[in-house]
């Protein structure tokens, strides 16, 4: 991956936009293959990041759900309709307002979500476990470190 043109903005060495590319693309795709080893195969990325969604918010209108997701409304009810017809979710009227409707996990859908969490837990630091050296794994370690002052303001 260290493809040397890598053009830099001005005023940026080539090394750090090496390195820029280089990491986002590594981490792009260490979390697609982190969702894909407890992805369900029977629900879409949406429903799932729905599914999870719920699990985080607890109780929350389809409305605020689409929007901490940043989707339309229209296709946030749309997914909300195949989790509930999987019985993953279940609605309520709003006990502040009954006009509204209320999303919350069901008992299945709350097993799913700690299922695909364990699952996900497990496979990272087997993976490392499996695939790199104590040596190389106390690299990763010095590197994080070094990448820690990137998330600091």
């Amino acid at each position: 991956m260290t493809d040397q043109s890598v053009p830099a903005p001005e005023g940026v060495s080539a090394s750090a936009a090496i390195a820029a590319r280089d990491l986002r693309v590594v981490f792009s795709r260490l979390r697609r293959r982190i969702r894909e080893v407890a992805q369900d195969e029977d629900l879409t990325p949406s429903q799932v990041s729905a599914l999870t969604l719920v699990g985080k918010h607890g109780a929350a209108t389809a409305s605020a759900l689409a929007s901490a997701e940043g989707v339309r409304p229209q296709s946030m009810a749309a997914t909300l309709a195949v989790l509930e017809r999987r019985q993953l979710i279940r609605r309520a009227p709003d006990p502040d307002d009954g006009r509204r409707q209320l999303v919350t996990l069901t008992d299945g859908g709350r097993e799913r979500i700690e299922g695909n969490r364990q699952v996900r837990q497990e496979w990272l630091p087997r993976a490392l476990q499996e695939r790199y050296s104590e040596d190389e794994r106390q690299t990763l370690i010095e590197a994080f470190a070094l990448l820690e002052r990137l998330t600091r303001s």
